[in-house]
């Protein structure tokens, strides 16, 4: 070996060692942060504060460069992607509370033959699920589904997969969800064309994980409601679009009322603060109900607004006049908050709230979603401090040599970090940290297909270790094996089918 040769080598081997310390890092770094959640139960915020301190120090930052990398994360990410979720989880709780939600549902499935009624939930479900977060969705349709599936004697299970499938595609792909919110602002995709692309995604998905799939299932596992979740007597009735009858919720009794809507004392009682008898409540349905177009066409407004950005963008020239006018009103930020205001005044003063309920409503739905934010933001100072290590470039350099497509790469490390904690949002937040390095080469409908891929990903198999999990299998009353069955089977299938669109976009784009 010639003396030329030895600082080559020598640079390649501190190069080697250096990589592995990183790859050391990481894997720690995710190992902690999955212990913690998965076996200790401790709050995934927690255990990703844990997590990053324990991968920046084994990195290399040290005490004060991990402490400075986290926080900034923290800021970025709580800036952009919380703002974002703050405002679209406002429109739905002036969706929830005005009896919108309700109205939405009402007009479909008393419009709907009981042989179109699994697609008819479905979709209700996917539109439904464009503000609300997957268990305030759930804790919404559910009992709506119960009593349908009553009133029309359709399985349970044929129209309840299709709503829950409805509602996690959505949760998993289309902004402004947290997961996909997150994904879009750590790899620097998009936003209107990963709703676009997402958009898209959705419809084969649901059809295929929803409708097609509860078809088939529900041959096989028959499920019965828990008695206590079906109101008694309510069955005939809840679907009557008569403009004045109270949402579905509140006629079921469940996690939010475990003693039933008879209970003198409850909630709905006469004594109780929705009661005749007691003061007004914006957790309640207003009087009268919003009209079905005006629920509709708040919903779709931010959408349609972000969309309309992205076909501007596409098609218009930079500089012109019209594609200016259409970014702004297309930013997520500007979008969200027009969606916010048109709410006030449809779903809000137009049912008769008055402005401390209308105020009341929007107030209510902050608290609820503080938990999210929290891990949103420490899930953003895990990613940055990943990328200030260099760990993400490692794994890059690595994805390059195997030629392994960035696309499959990010769905399976979602997976895997799915699998292991159970929380989507963190599957969402972890791998898309780790896979930034290789968003360099992407072009832009990549990224956001990128993003779609993680997306999908997170969405893999719930199991028992998933809050989700429960949820489902309490609600239609199921046994563990027939949630593993039908909830987790259904959650797969969406995962797969979604990469199998990704990979079948990227072809096209």
């Amino acid at each position: 070996m010639t003396s030329s040769a030895l600082p080559l080598l020598a640079a390649e081997t501190a190069k080697a060692s250096g990589d592995a310390r990183l790859i050391t890092a990481a894997v720690l770094g995710i190992a902690v942060v999955i212990l913690l959640i998965a076996l200790a139960k401790l709050h995934p915020f927690l255990a990703l504060v844990l997590g990053s301190a324990v991968l920046g120090i084994v990195g290399g930052l040290g005490v004060a460069g991990t402490i400075d990398s986290f926080t900034g994360g923290v800021g970025a990410t709580a800036g952009t992607v919380g703002l974002l979720i703050a405002l679209g989880n406002m429109i739905g709780a002036l969706l929830a509370d005005s009896g919108g939600a309700d109205r939405i549902v009402d007009r479909v499935v008393s419009r709907v033959p009981g042989g179109r009624l699994p697609w008819a939930m479905a979709g209700v479900a996917a539109l439904i699920g464009l503000p609300l977060f997957f268990e305030i969705g759930v804790v919404l349709l559910v009992p709506v589904v119960l009593l349908v599936s009553a009133r029309t004697q359709v399985p349970l299970l044929k129209v309840a997969i299709p709503a829950l499938a409805g509602l996690s595609v959505l949760h998993g792909l289309v902004p402004p969800h947290p997961g996909p919110l997150a994904a879009v602002t750590a790899l620097d995709a998009d936003l209107g064309l990963t709703l676009m692309f997402g958009l898209i995604l959705a419809i084969p998905t649901v059809i295929l994980a929803g409708p097609v799939f509860a078809s088939w299932v529900s041959r096989y596992v028959v499920a019965q409601a828990p008695p206590a979740l079906v109101a008694s007597g309510g069955v005939t009735g809840v679907l009557e679009d008569d403009g004045e009858r109270r949402g579905a919720a509140e006629d079921v009794g469940g996690p939010t009322d475990p003693d039933g809507p008879d209970d003198p004392d409850g909630p709905d009682g006469p004594g109780g603060p929705g009661g005749p008898g007691g003061p007004a409540s914006t957790l309640g349905f207003p009087a009268r109900r919003p009209a079905f177009w005006p629920a509709v066409l708040t919903i779709l407004l931010p959408v349609v607004l972000m969309l309309v950005r992205a076909v501007g963008e596409l098609t218009l020239d930079e500089g012109d006049g019209l594609r200016e006018a259409l970014e702004v009103a297309g930013e997520p930020l500007v979008a969200l908050l027009a969606g916010v205001l048109l709410a006030m005044f449809t779903l809000g003063f137009a049912t008769g709230m008055d402005r401390s309920q209308v105020s009341g409503s929007i107030a209510g739905a902050l608290p609820s979603i503080s938990a999210i934010l929290l891990i949103v933001a420490a899930g953003g100072g895990f990613k940055q401090v990943l990328i200030d290590a260099g760990v993400g470039q490692v794994i890059a350099d690595a994805a390059r040599d195997t030629d392994l497509s960035p696309l499959l790469l990010g769905w399976l490390v979602a997976v895997g970090i799915r699998v292991a904690t159970g929380s989507a949002t963190v599957a969402t937040i972890t791998a898309a940290g780790i896979v930034v390095p290789l968003a360099a080469d992407l072009s832009s409908p990549q990224l956001s297909l990128l993003v779609l891929a993680i997306g999908t990903g997170s969405l893999f198999f719930s199991h028992v270790n998933d809050a989700g999990f429960w949820l489902v299998k309490e609600y239609l009353g199921l046994t563990v094996g027939q949630t593993l069955r039908t909830w987790s089977v259904m959650e797969t299938l969406i995962s797969v089918i979604g990469l199998a669109g990704v990979l079948l976009l990227s072809l096209l784009v």
